[in-house]
């Protein structure tokens, strides 16, 4: 019965420290990691190839800014087939191909 208890403390505490992170808007590295689902190898590689936002206050931790870590994930939208369809026809129109 106490092994149950634990658990479910262990996972209300892992749930307020996860909604802790999603209200910051500065993140450190590992709640970087954690929040992008990356391995710490991965995010270094993306820090030194410049392919990811983020700052270097002192030279050397890195910090990064939730709201262009957001921007970053949304980048390369892949449209949908009904977008396709619609800006096809939106260019065929715009050309004169198709009269309404």
């Amino acid at each position: 019965m106490d092994t149950i208890i634990i658990e479910k403390l262990n996972s209300i505490e892992k749930l307020i420290v996860e909604q802790q992170t999603l209200q910051k808007q500065v993140l450190n590295f590992n709640e970087t990691c954690k929040y992008l689902e990356l391995s710490q190898s991965h995010l270094y590689k993306l820090t030194s190839t410049g392919a990811i936002p983020h700052y270097k206050p002192n030279g050397k931790k890195i910090y990064f800014n939730r709201p262009e870590l957001d921007q970053w994930l949304l980048r390369n939208k892949i449209d949908s087939l009904d977008e396709i369809e619609q800006q096809a026809a939106n260019f065929l129109i715009s050309k004169g191909k198709i009269k309404l």
